[in-house]
């Protein structure tokens, strides 16, 4: 599991290889990841857009902007977490990802939360440090 905290808020990512989505005869490789986001802080925050950085073995590099997550913008109160699960595809067997979100607090603040760094590596090539 991958883990990073900022102002309070802890970011945690679960990523997982699913051969079943996957067609490794094309170069085609899947995987799943949840997402646990928790309030540990005294205010409320919302998040507002995600920013995603994807990269493949090769280097390749794709940039993912959009409004929330899964279709949601979560408010979050102190002591709150929203988990969610989502998927991303790769013409090779790792790669990376990486990412922010856009946060915005009860007083209309807004500020940039951290995605820990992830690893996405298929069971049959081993771990690859990118």
């Amino acid at each position: 599991m991958y883990r990073a905290v900022t102002r309070q808020i802890e970011v945690t990512v679960e990523p997982n290889f699913m051969p079943e989505r996957s067609a490794i005869d094309r170069g085609q490789y899947f995987w799943s990841y949840t997402i646990v986001i928790t309030n540990t802080g005294t205010e409320t925050v919302q998040l507002r857009t995600r920013h995603w950085t994807i990269t493949d073995a090769t280097g390749r590099r794709q940039d993912v902007r959009g409004e929330g997550v899964v279709g949601e913008q979560p408010v979050l109160a102190p002591g709150e977490r929203f988990e969610y699960t989502s998927g991303v595809p790769l013409p090779t067997a790792s790669g990376f990802m990486t990412g922010r979100y856009q946060m915005v607090n009860e007083s209309g603040e807004k500020f940039e939360i951290d995605v820990p760094t992830f690893s996405l590596d298929s069971p049959d090539k081993g771990r690859v440090l990118n």
